[in-house]
């Protein structure tokens, strides 16, 4: 099998409102891959989502974010969008006056006239434990935390990017949620498939490493002081961070 690589970032350094955040980034990411971002609160790890999404706020001053073999460094939000981001937000903002059985459609580039929501994405609202009442609510008004993060799921399932990135899919959830989650967090990601089969690549963000319990990861990155310290095997990393924190992740990169 021919790896092809979907996401490559190259020695990049991000800057919030004067402040540099990031630097010498290196994340290469091949297509039906998932990797996992682990480091403490501060270390940067929104910042280097918000690099990838493009958000102006987050200014890139050294290296490139290349996709599909493509310099998408400087190309708008949209723009990432439409090649083929996704992004489950920790905490997306609600929309008035936007009922999410409207934003669905055109995610999923169904007419927007259209009385009902097309018979798949009703489909995958159902397995996500949305109905009519659900869909005819604005996004994300009144949800619950749980009803928020199924929402953001959902909104991927109608999309279908190619690669996904979900930041905290795990927080704030109970049990029931996560599994919920996890099972469509795998369809997103092609796990049903095999190996080689996979097209859809993903990054996940998380602090408590519960989600790798449902959601098989293929390597683990820690980020330490806006650098990517190390990587390697999801679940050795998570096995000593729980044993010793992230501080364990400092001395070994002393050593190293």
């Amino acid at each position: 099998m021919v790896v092809k690589l979907l996401l490559e970032i190259n020695d990049l350094a991000v800057e919030v409102s004067g402040r540099q955040v990031l630097e010498h980034i290196d994340l290469y990411i091949d297509q039906g891959e998932t990797h996992v971002l682990l480091g403490p609160n501060g270390s940067g790890k929104s910042t280097l989502f918000m690099a990838i999404l493009g958000f102006p706020k987050y200014k890139v001053t050294n290296g490139e974010i290349i996709f599909k073999g493509e310099d998408i460094t400087d190309l708008t939000t949209t723009e990432r969008v439409r090649k083929g981001i996704g992004v489950s937000f920790q905490n997306p903002p609600s929309v008035r006056g936007v009922k999410l059985m409207d934003l669905l459609k055109v995610e999923s580039g169904q007419d927007p006239k259209d009385e009902k929501l097309s018979p798949q994405i009703k489909e995958l609202a159902n397995k996500l434990k949305f109905d009519q009442r659900f869909l005819d609510r604005d996004v994300n008004l009144g949800f619950s935390g749980g009803e928020v993060k199924r929402s953001e799921i959902l909104q991927l399932l109608a999309q279908k990017p190619d690669f996904i990135m979900f930041d905290e899919p795990d927080s704030g959830v109970d049990i029931e949620n996560v599994e919920l989650l996890a099972d469509q967090i795998n369809v997103l990601l092609d796990k049903e498939k095999k190996l080689g089969m996979r097209k859809k690549s993903g990054l996940i963000i998380t602090h408590l490493g519960y989600i790798l319990n449902f959601v098989n990861a293929d390597t683990a990155n820690v980020l330490l002081d806006g650098r990517i310290a190390c990587s390697g095997n999801p679940a050795e990393i998570m096995e000593d961070i729980r044993e010793e924190g992230f501080k364990g992740c400092v001395e070994c990169c002393k050593v190293n």
